[in-house]
């Protein structure tokens, strides 16, 4: 399974991409990013170990060419690992300049939460998955727990791996 967006598209209907949420599932929990940032969705694959990062970076992957450093979402947010599935995918984004892979354990849709149904964080103290909320999207009776992918990301540990 592979999605590719082409990025000079995302560019042109940038209006078109304003508010627009990549939804994810982590704990059987709904979780979003920004779309602007998503470059493709692929099957999980064999990531290689590089000792010496941090428990959540499992190290890198090769997509056609290109070394891209993978983190587990789930060791991110302090959950304990779990087996992955057929589910289970790789959300490679681009942000600052930099590629990276978010493994979650599945893709829900790609939504449309309008600016008037998302809330700031409700003030969670800086602990360590609450330090990543932004804000929280109200899609008719359901949350999506939006994502700040700066903060989610630290440069330091993927910037130089790849």
């Amino acid at each position: 399974m592979t999605t590719t967006f082409d990025e000079e598209q995302l560019e042109e209907s940038q209006d078109t991409m304003e508010n627009l949420y990549i939804i994810f599932f982590i704990d059987g929990r709904e979780y979003g990013i920004e779309i602007r940032y998503l470059i493709e969705i692929i099957a999980f694959q064999p990531i290689t170990f590089i000792p010496n990062l941090p428990n959540y970076v499992k190290g890198v992957i090769n997509l056609r060419g290109k070394i891209i450093p993978v983190i587990d979402v789930r060791l991110r947010f302090g959950l304990p690992t779990i087996e992955y599935t057929e589910f289970t995918c790789t959300l490679i984004m681009n942000f600052n300049n930099m590629s990276a892979g978010l493994i979650v354990d599945g893709v829900k849709e790609v939504l449309k939460i309008p600016t008037d149904a998302i809330e700031s964080s409700p003030g969670f103290e800086e602990t360590d998955m609450e330090r990543f909320v932004d804000s929280i999207g109200k899609s008719g009776d359901t949350l999506k727990i939006l994502i700040n992918l700066n903060k989610f990301i630290h440069e330091k540990d993927v910037k130089g791996i790849a």
